[in-house]
């Protein structure tokens, strides 16, 4: 190949790219960017710590990943493409805010899964999902023993002066056999509190409940468990 065939090639591909994606080859990509996508959902469901309603997040999951996909399986083949692609990034911005590292982690694994699909590396891409997966499930397993009948307890109050954290803290400390604290935002006035607890009996958690509405009586109290909200 002269330079001057080597110019024109480069010129093509800069300007549109020089192949077109299979359609066939695309929606099987598709299906399954959406197949594992759904997987990870699952893994993120039954498997995951963090203290949102995770059956709802993992929702998201598939539209995610496939998304991702169609927008490589566009842009793969054009350096103007790509270039474009960039810029437009630019100026989208994401104003809900990720409280938890647990969720970014299973968003990027989401995101890698449209990645691989779309760049056509469909049997590394499915490996390392298993491989992942595998490793949450026997982390998983190494947890299920420590955590018990633990309950994420979150507290919501407008009044952090009566119903501050130590006053919360020394209200429920009596009254849990495990109690540790994982969460604290406060601002305008509000406050959230959220905790890993443990009860020896149902009774006791009604005690608590009972105890932190005596520091703020409007206070909002839920109750979490490996599943979802209680």
């Amino acid at each position: 190949m002269n330079l001057e065939q080597f110019m024109e090639e480069l010129k093509g591909w800069v300007q549109g790219g020089s192949k077109e994606v299979l359609v066939w080859h695309f929606i099987v990509g598709l299906i399954g960017t959406a197949l594992l996508c759904w997987l990870v959902s699952l893994m993120y469901k039954h498997w995951g710590r963090s203290l949102s309603n995770r059956a709802t997040f993992g929702r998201n999951f598939a539209a995610i990943g496939m998304t991702t996909m169609l927008i490589i399986a566009i842009v793969k083949s054009s350096l103007a493409l790509s270039l474009g692609l960039v810029g437009a990034l630019s100026i989208v911005r994401f104003r809900t805010a990720i409280k938890e590292p647990e969720e970014l982690g299973y968003l990027f694994l989401t995101i890698a899964i449209g990645l691989g699909f779309g760049a056509n590396q469909w049997l590394i891409t499915t490996l390392g999902v298993f491989i992942i997966g595998a490793v949450l499930w026997l982390r998983s397993r190494g947890q299920s023993s420590d955590d018990g009948s633990s309950l994420y307890l979150t507290v919501r109050t407008s009044d952090p002066a009566q119903a501050g954290l130590t006053q919360l803290s020394e209200a429920l400390a009596g009254l849990c056999t495990g109690m540790a604290l994982k969460r604290f935002d406060e601002a305008d006035g509000r406050m959230e509190v959220s905790y890993l607890v443990s009860f020896a009996d149902h009774k006791d958690l009604d005690r608590a409940k009972t105890a932190i509405q005596a520091c703020d009586p409007s206070a909002s109290i839920s109750f979490i468990d490996n599943e979802g909200i209680l």
